[in-house]
């Protein structure tokens, strides 16, 4: 019956639909775009629980901190944690690496030890609504706050196999840094917040060099040019900084001293901040 009712030639007719983007070969630079990502949760903070410098120290690092994202929560911040990878992460690394692995099953399996860590970091904060999540729950965020949870979850962002090759080497330069700078991208968060066991940058690496001078405040694009030997958070989290449509500052903070979480949750500029300019 369709059949009959198709008038003649319409077999040949094509047809488009209206689009800005319709004609375009998506890959050169387009502005035709006014492209104005929305802010899908601004008032999220995103905080990044080191792995070696917080995890790895066992309960004397991370009861202190348990008490204060209690209270933080206490004081209606929406917190969602991102647990980092650590010493066995490094182990897994190191391994693959001299089993001649590629850079994405590396990725892969460097996974696995964040996501330990978040497991245990949850089950420190269950009583307290602390509620572990995978990659596929992230757009459950909103129900989880509302119902006063805090989301513990992997700081890994899930490339796995598909990471990007490196430049100089094998080791996935998309890690648990990266992953927490993205989470808060997405959610449209200003500021980023990495718990550490520094004070916050420096200009090489303190605990090697007891004269390396703390940097409190400079800009992505400095950091950058300035090519230091050891930099805090991982470099690839510079250059998303440079091109950020949200977050624009990554804020370090040491996780050994107690009150910085509290006081960077409340908006103080403690520690270091690294800036899109």
């Amino acid at each position: 019956m369709a059949d009959q009712d198709r008038t003649p030639g319409s077999a040949e007719r094509q047809f488009t639909i209206a689009s800005a983007l319709s004609g375009a070969t998506l890959t050169t630079a387009d502005t035709s775009i006014d492209y104005r990502p929305i802010a899908v949760m601004p008032d999220v903070k995103v905080v990044k629980i080191g792995g070696q410098s917080i995890m790895d120290r066992g309960r004397s690092a991370v009861f202190p901190l348990v008490e204060e994202i209690v209270a933080a929560r206490k004081q209606n911040h929406h917190l969602l944690l991102c647990c980092g990878g650590g010493t066995r992460a490094r182990h897994i690394y190191a391994i693959g690496s001299d089993l001649e692995m590629p850079t994405g099953v590396l990725a892969a399996l460097g996974g696995y030890v964040p996501r330990q860590n978040a497991r245990m970091l949850q089950m420190l904060l269950a009583r307290h609504g602390g509620v572990f999540i995978l990659d596929d729950d992230f757009e459950k965020l909103p129900l989880y706050f509302n119902v006063g949870c805090i989301p513990v979850m992997t700081g890994m962002p899930p490339f796995g196999y598909w990471e990007k090759p490196t430049k100089g080497g094998r080791i996935p330069e998309n890690r648990t840094d990266a992953g927490v700078f993205l989470s808060a991208e997405f959610l449209g968060v200003k500021r980023a917040i990495f718990v550490k066991d520094e004070a916050g940058l420096y200009d090489d690496d303190p605990k090697k060099n007891p004269q390396a001078t703390f940097i409190p405040r400079i800009s992505a694009r400095e950091l950058l040019a300035r090519d230091l030997p050891d930099v805090v958070v991982e470099r690839i989290v510079l250059e998303y900084l440079t091109r950020a449509r949200s977050c624009h500052e990554v804020q370090i903070v040491n996780g050994l001293e107690p009150g910085m979480l509290t006081r960077a949750l409340a908006g103080e500029d403690v520690g270091s901040i690294i800036y899109k300019d």
